[in-house]
């Protein structure tokens, strides 16, 4: 079946192109689909895709905006720079190939400029808008809580089996319960005893979720049973817990604003796209 959108037909490969393009996120969004329905539904989106961006195209083509010559020839040696950093060498094109991508690039310029057209008109999100965002969304804003945990750990590696690593943590809580100071037992039994084991300041999520699953649960000044996790035996002390804090409005304004304003073109953007497609004829023949 050829897809044809008004009397323009389609290049299949160009639906594939832009499959392939979608996919490695697609696939991972929706792992959980049948795999045979989420190709379809891929290929149904890559199709909806190209005829937007189709429509856009003649679109920009019908309006006659002149592009000039240096435009296209700056645009094009942009292009070829890229190519350079990306430390690609393409072939040289000829005569033919070159113009097919100076015309690619008027098009695409064209393009551009319809789309600032269609948003040059947007307003500047409202105080409330801004506030009705910050108050809907305040957990993007909101700094997680933190904790400021040492520990004393032992490998299970090469070097030190199951048994012989166990045993050590138990003659270090032996120890700790007698009343030695954890931070000079770190020097003396740690795998890990630089900076007196202290791992600093972190939220969950930056360490492996056996260990925060110990550590989020202790009181300042608290130290932990013997716990295992991957890398091996653990004895953690919790030093400092951070709560979580909310950044102030006036701190992310500017930030707030933006999304809101890309949301607006994208909303605009779209709109028009369905204005085309109303009177557009779409068909697979």
């Amino acid at each position: 079946m050829t897809l044809i959108v008004n009397g323009q037909k389609v290049d299949d490969s160009l639906v594939q192109r832009e499959a392939e393009r979608l996919r490695p996120q697609y696939e991972q969004v929706f792992a959980e689909m049948d795999a045979a329905e989420r190709e379809d539904q891929l290929l149904e989106w890559s199709k909806e895709n190209v005829i937007e961006r189709l429509l856009l195209e003649q679109e920009a083509k019908s309006r006659n905006c002149s592009v000039t010559q240096a435009e296209i020839e700056s645009a094009f040696e942009d292009l070829k720079a890229q190519y350079a950093e990306q430390a690609r060498e393409p072939e040289k094109p000829d005569a033919e190939a070159e113009k097919r991508i100076k015309d690619d690039i008027a098009l695409q310029i064209k393009v551009e400029r319809l789309l600032k057209d269609i948003t040059k008109d947007l307003p500047e999100p409202s105080d409330e808008e801004l506030s009705k965002f910050y108050e809907q969304n305040k957990q993007h804003f909101t700094t997680p809580e933190q904790v400021r945990v040492a520990h004393i750990v032992k490998h299970i590696d090469g070097r030190t089996d199951e048994r012989e690593a166990l045993e050590t943590m138990k003659k270090v809580l032996r120890q700790l319960k007698a009343g030695a100071l954890f931070e000079m037992l770190v020097s003396g039994y740690s795998d890990c005893p630089d900076n007196g084991g202290d791992l600093g300041c972190f939220a969950r999520g930056q360490m492996a979720e056996e260990f925060e699953d110990v550590v989020f649960n202790l009181a300042v000044g608290q130290t932990s049973d013997i716990f295992r996790t991957r890398f091996g035996f653990h004895i953690a002390k919790l030093y400092e817990r951070k709560p979580p804090v909310l950044t102030d409005l006036a701190e992310v304004r500017k930030n707030i604003a933006r999304q809101l304003k890309e949301k607006m073109r994208s909303d605009a953007i779209d709109t028009f796209v369905d204005r085309l497609k109303s009177t557009a004829e779409i068909k697979e023949a």
